[in-house]
């Protein structure tokens, strides 16, 4: 799914965070319109002019963006932002509820399996700026919104306000963070997100073995497992929601049940556990040969997590896997976890009997995946997969 185009800027002195139209009697502020095969000077009802046409030479004082390569992506309403080097970005999309704010692309872990590999660069300013405008834009029945990175608590101060940002714009909202927990080690961190009282949000705190070195040597960080596992209980203290998420990978996977008894015996308060399917992305290609095991050789490991957990009346799902590797029992365990903007599903799985019930692959998984990927045939689905 397109989620980036770029066209010739003219009068873009800064980044336009605004709402698109294909309405040129539409009369709301931060607008911008799409002409389609057409164009229309602005005459200040719009802040920005969007065309695929190829106008040239001409001038006129306010700002727009021609020869756009592609405009079909758009939907009325979705939210973009436009830089000044004629790049667009969707930033928010009115039909999908998968959407999320990118808070840094830096990072405290350097993780093996890094789908997003962490970038040295000075972009906290610059993306919190955007979501400044962003977030009031966002329709107000928005169900649910991600906050992804990098490591979002390295924005300091600025993560707490992108938060509070959130909880006043957009209060009935479910917000889902993705952090490695690390900072929260530090109690009055932990303290001053506990006194937001957000009970929208949740945290998605990877841990990836009972164990502090396999642990460490996954997230490539010395002392992670130790300062994770104290954010968790600070965070706790807190009455923080809590998810605890395993990517399914070589290094991890020998201790899944030892790591599962982990959970339960030392984090009970945790709201959710999910085991997650590796993503064959960023580092991980890599790295394959210290990260890849074809699940079907890991399915014993993993049953044997899940049906622990489930037993012990733990919410646990599992993620990013095809209903044609795993054992029917597990099923019910399965979610449609991959973000429709980078869900695929192969040739083979046309003809198969429950594939609107299987969550498909990654985008990148078609050049890495299962060998034993397989249609199935005369089977009534009768399981409970979202």
């Amino acid at each position: 799914m397109l989620l980036k185009t770029k066209g010739k800027p003219l009068n873009i002195t800064e980044p336009l965070v605004l709402k698109v139209t294909r309405d040129q009697n539409s009369a709301m502020p931060n607008q911008a319109l799409i002409c389609d095969n057409y164009f229309i000077e602005n005459k200040g009802r719009f802040d920005l002019v969007l065309t695929n046409l190829a106008l040239g030479t001409v001038s006129f004082a306010n700002p727009f963006i021609h020869s756009v390569q592609s405009l079909d992506h758009l939907a009325e309403g979705d939210i973009i932002v436009a830089n000044t080097d004629g790049v667009i970005n969707t930033l928010y999309r009115v039909n999908s509820h998968q959407n999320f704010l990118l808070a840094t692309e830096r990072c405290n872990s350097n993780c093996l399996m890094c789908s997003q590999p962490p970038r040295d660069r000075e972009d906290i300013y610059y993306l919190h700026n955007l979501h400044q405008k962003l977030i009031p834009l966002i329709p107000k029945d928005c169900l649910e919104l991600g906050i992804t990175g990098g490591e979002p608590t390295l924005l300091g101060n600025l993560f707490y306000e992108l938060l509070a940002k959130i909880q006043s714009e957009l209060p009935n909202t479910d917000v889902h963070c993705l952090t490695n927990g690390r900072s929260f080690a530090w109690k009055n961190l932990a303290d001053r997100l506990g006194a937001m009282k957000y009970n929208q949000l949740m945290l998605g705190i990877p841990l990836y073995s009972d164990d502090y070195k396999t642990h460490d040597f996954i997230v490539q960080a010395k002392d992670a497992f130790n300062q994770t596992v104290q954010g968790l209980y600070n965070l706790a203290a807190n009455n923080v929601r809590l998810e605890i998420r395993v990517v399914l990978q070589k290094q991890s996977i020998p201790r899944l049940k030892k790591l599962a008894q982990y959970i339960y015996k030392n984090l009970p308060f945790v709201e959710h556990i999910t085991f997650m399917g590796l993503e064959h992305q960023g580092y991980t290609p890599f790295n394959i040969d210290k990260l890849w095991v074809d699940p079907v050789d890991y399915m014993e490991e993993l049953g044997e997590a899940v049906t622990f957990l489930s037993d012990k009346d733990m919410n646990v799902s599992i993620y990013n896997s095809q209903l044609c590797l795993l054992p029917e029992e597990l099923w019910q365990y399965t979610r449609k976890s991959i973000s429709d903007w980078k869900n695929v599903y192969l040739d083979e799985c046309k003809t198969c009997g429950v594939v609107d019930e299987c969550g498909g692959l990654f985008a990148s998984g078609q050049k890495k995946h299962s060998e034993f990927i397989k249609a199935i045939t005369n089977h009534f689905f009768e399981g409970s997969i979202k």
